[in-house]
């Protein structure tokens, strides 16, 4: 049997920790870098002679799966596996996995950044002091601000634990509250939670359906308002966004994730001076990628092994 596993993450690398995990399990970690453009045959010959893969964030398809008949495992390195056909997976017979929990500190804290970040305007005061002026523009406090949060999962409570300590009313939507009220947090329905607002963030997983972010929330948004999301860009439809900013509907936003990555030059979002943009990091901080990579080892050699991984998504 092959003992290929490929590894397509490109910040793990031979010699690091991951490697040697899976070098111990007498496994053989081959590494291809999901950086650059591969063409359509180097996607279907990717896993062809692997028993076992760990994924970046790369659209891995039907073809791709296919086309490898030793392929038993493939696990994400990160929470996300939308990328993945998961229904092909299924019919041939190859477990998905992701690893839960590994970033959810990093995700929280990038949606506190961009929350700043626009409470402080630095998206034109880093610039001026660039460009050797000295912006004196005035920001807004966090302290007493309500904290709207979608989702409540587990960078979804990290974000509420930030707001309570940071002194802000913590409202929370989400259709699984807990069963003991958490100090400092309420739980509301979406319309209470997106109406009452001065930040609402984003935690929850993207749906199959419409964004649940639309014209419609932008209308029932305090015209002070601001949007964070560190989730999913589908979560957002960026056309009505632009709309409401144009309008005034909204005070501007924070994305992390937008509908499609990179960012196009010509996307609107990219020229506006109350929106902060970065480019799909919340979750890569050095300890959450050591986590990630661990816990995505950890799962291949568990299928191999014939147990149950944690992170099993099909």
């Amino acid at each position: 049997m092959s003992n290929r596993i490929v590894i397509t993450s490109d910040y793990l690398r031979p010699g690091d920790t991951v490697d040697a995990m899976l070098r111990e399990r007498g496994l053989e970690p081959v590494y291809s870098p999901a950086g650059g453009h591969r063409t359509d045959e180097e996607k279907r010959d990717l896993f062809q002679s692997a028993v076992g893969a760990i994924a970046a964030s790369e659209p891995i398809t039907r073809d791709m799966l296919a086309s490898a008949p030793a392929l038993k495992v493939l696990a994400r390195a990160g929470v996300g596996y939308d990328n993945v056909d998961t229904d092909a997976a299924v019919e041939l017979g190859i477990r998905v996995c992701n690893t839960p929990e590994v970033n959810h500190h990093a995700v929280a804290e990038m949606a506190l950044a961009l929350m700043l970040a626009c409470a402080r305007r630095l998206n034109t005061v880093l610039p001026g002091v660039a460009d050797g002026g000295w912006p004196r523009a005035a920001g807004t406090e966090l302290r007493s601000k309500t904290l709207g949060i979608i989702g409540y999962g587990p960078s979804g409570r990290a974000i509420a634990a930030l707001g309570v300590a940071l002194g802000m009313r913590v409202l929370v939507s989400t259709a699984h509250p807990d069963s003991e009220q958490s100090a400092g947090i309420e739980f509301a329905d979406v319309d209470t939670t997106i109406k009452a607002a001065d930040y609402l963030t984003l935690h929850s997983r993207a749906g199959k359906g419409d964004p649940i972010i639309g014209a419609a929330t932008f209308t029932a948004m305090k015209d002070s308002a601001i949007l964070i999301n560190t989730a999913r860009g589908s979560l957002v439809d960026e056309e009505a966004l632009v709309a409401a900013l144009k309008a005034g509907e909204i005070a501007g936003a924070g994305l992390d994730v937008l509908q499609r990555e990179p960012l196009v030059a010509d996307n609107p979002l990219r020229a506006m001076s109350n929106v902060v943009i970065t480019s799909h990091l919340a979750g890569q901080t050095f300890e959450a990628r050591e986590r990630a990579g661990v816990a995505a080892a950890r799962a291949v050699i568990d299928v191999l092994d014939g147990k149950t991984p944690r992170g099993a998504v099909v």
